[in-house]
């Protein structure tokens, strides 16, 4: 059989008159394609992890490298203006190719933001890494899409279930991964087409980066949390509204640094001022807490209080670095950010730190993406069941607050976010 015929649309609730016969074809296709799509952006996945941790390590060893991050954002800028012409929109990008009639998406992707990024950890930039993995999942699900001469549907389908792979795989989150996937895309409905496909991707690169590469992922724990009544529920009204705030401030703060560094018409010399910001702000200030992923603190936020600005020093920071032109992803320090934010929140809210910060962890993430139920299932995954109800709610609020912008300047929501 010619490869079109196994070609979407396929849908989980198919018409009764379709042969079952042809929904079988069907369902083995995206069987093995999600099966090549999960393996390749769970192995890169874990390789960039790999990599990553390893630069993490070089760069706390050697803190002067900060001394060369101007050096190292001026030939990650050069490197994307010299060669890299296309890619450079990164996760934006994947969002305008996959809303487009055709999408494209070019195999360069991979590489350059890989190295992008780590080059910037190794050097002090402060970033994260779910940009990173989304985009190398997507860019290399897209070239199986093109090896294969599939059509405009099917590709942009492969797209999502890059995504869902990568997130999945990165974060060790196989269900918010794929929810993710399509939630961040979600224009006033989802393509029933690609719910299979994503989930299947999601927990393929997950098994493939988990079990096939033995990835260890971060675990945060919520020992407590607190008795479901109305009272504590309520007091994450206000908390929920704080994380929709901080979201706020974490866009606006991305989108205005990178507004202002986009008036120096030699791309290259965007990171390399930013590189000098971030690095004399650091080296005078010692806050080399907030450069890098920042996990320490985060994991501490559960513990133990921590300084009540270290939410606004890791939001500058980040902005700083990212909207300057250097390379990573934005939520790690989403979860910086609301972890941190949650556990000042402790002081004036009778409710558990550490269920606080997770609170945090995801709401500010759900704000900053629009993508509240996909947070929600983060959190239940990677904090446990027991405080879904704390942590759905937390999302929500922040989400509706939160106003309606995203860190994603292409995310097109198709519809007002307010209360009915």
């Amino acid at each position: 059989m010619p490869l079109e015929f196994y070609q979407i649309p396929f849908s989980l609730y198919p018409k009764a008159t379709q042969p079952s016969i042809t929904l079988l074809k069907k369902l083995l296709f995206w069987i093995a394609i999600g099966a090549c799509v999960g393996t390749l952006s769970g192995s890169a996945s874990a390789i960039f992890l790999l990599s990553l941790d390893w630069v993490g390590q070089v760069r706390d060893a050697h803190l002067w490298l900060l001394a060369l991050l101007p050096l190292a954002g001026f030939g990650i800028g050069y490197c994307y203006y010299r060669y890299g012409s296309g890619v450079e929109r990164g996760n934006n990008l994947i969002l305008a190719g996959i809303y487009t009639p055709q999408p494209t998406l070019s195999l360069r992707m991979a590489p350059f933001v890989l190295f992008g990024t780590l080059i910037t950890h190794l050097f002090g930039g402060s970033a994260g890494r779910e940009g990173t993995a989304v985009q190398m999942g997507a860019s290399l699900a897209a070239q199986l899409g093109r090896r294969w001469t599939l059509d405009a549907a099917t590709v942009r389908i492969l797209l999502i279930c890059g995504v869902a792979g990568g997130f999945a795989s990165v974060f060790g989150t196989p269900l918010a991964g794929a929810v993710f996937s399509l939630e961040w895309l979600f224009r006033r409905k989802v393509d029933s087409n690609s719910i299979f496909p994503a989930f299947w991707s999601a927990f393929t690169a997950y098994w493939v980066c988990d079990w096939v590469w033995g990835i260890e992922h971060t675990a945060y724990l919520i020992p407590e949390v607190a008795p479901h009544n109305l009272i504590n529920l309520a007091w994450m009204i206000p908390a929920g509204i704080a994380f929709g705030l901080a979201a706020r401030l974490f866009i606006e703060t991305g989108h205005l640094v990178t507004t202002v560094f986009n008036r120096i018409s030699y791309a290259p010399l965007r990171p390399l001022i930013g590189g000098v910001l971030v690095a004399g702000i650091v080296y005078l200030t010692g806050a080399y807490t907030y450069i890098g992923l920042g996990i320490p603190r985060i994991v501490e936020a559960f513990e133990t209080p921590v300084p009540w600005y270290d939410f606004l020093a890791k939001t500058g920071l980040t902005g700083l670095t990212l909207g300057s032109g250097f390379k990573g992803g934005e939520v790690t320090p989403l979860f910086f950010t609301g972890a941190t934010l949650g556990n000042a929140l402790a002081t004036y809210i009778p409710l558990p730190l550490a269920l606080l910060a997770g609170c945090g962890f995801v709401g500010v993430f759900a704000g900053a993406t629009n993508t509240p139920l996909a947070c929600t299932l983060l959190g239940m995954e990677l904090f446990g069941l027991e405080a879904g109800v704390y942590l759905g709610i937390s999302c929500l609020v922040a989400f509706i607050f939160s106003g309606k912008g995203s860190i994603y300047t292409s995310q097109d929501l198709g519809w007002k976010k307010s209360l009915p």
